[in-house]
């Protein structure tokens, strides 16, 4: 099989390229993609364990550690106690963290339909339909 018939290399390089788009349109805000897959998670739900959100944007616990440490130390995170976990701690959203996402979610939009231009919403329900297979297929959560 050529490499450029490998679905695996196809969807690796359109992610890098989406990646690198959203590098390019988020670093004036000194947020990097990975960063933002956190703090848009929060956005969606605050105050979830660091477990938890490593599941939600499916990277492994000690990344979204230090993702979070880095993301703490720019004031746009901060972690409680957790009460029902008294080993744990929740991570939750700082005024700070929602200003920022409240900047960067129209950049994302942006992106996003810059990267969906001429592609039907049929389209792109079929896209993702095939992609969760695939997922499933490989193992992945």
């Amino acid at each position: 099989m050529n490499l450029d018939d490998a679905i695996g290399f196809l969807i690796n390089n359109t992610g890098r390229s989406l990646t690198r788009l959203l590098t390019s349109q988020f670093s004036h805000l000194d947020v990097t993609p990975e960063q933002w897959s956190v703090l848009k998670r929060l956005e969606e739900e605050d105050g979830i364990t660091l477990k938890e959100l490593s599941k939600r944007v499916g990277k492994d616990q000690a990344n979204v550690t230090r993702i979070s440490d880095l993301l703490e130390r720019k004031g746009y995170l901060l972690r409680k106690p957790n009460p029902e976990d008294k080993r744990s701690s929740l991570v939750c959203l700082t005024d700070a963290g929602r200003a920022i996402t409240n900047q960067l979610i129209p950049i994302d939009e942006s992106v996003h339909e810059m990267a969906l231009k001429g592609i039907s919403e049929q389209e792109i329900q079929f896209l993702k339909q095939l992609l969760a297979r695939i997922r499933e297929n490989v193992g992945a959560e």
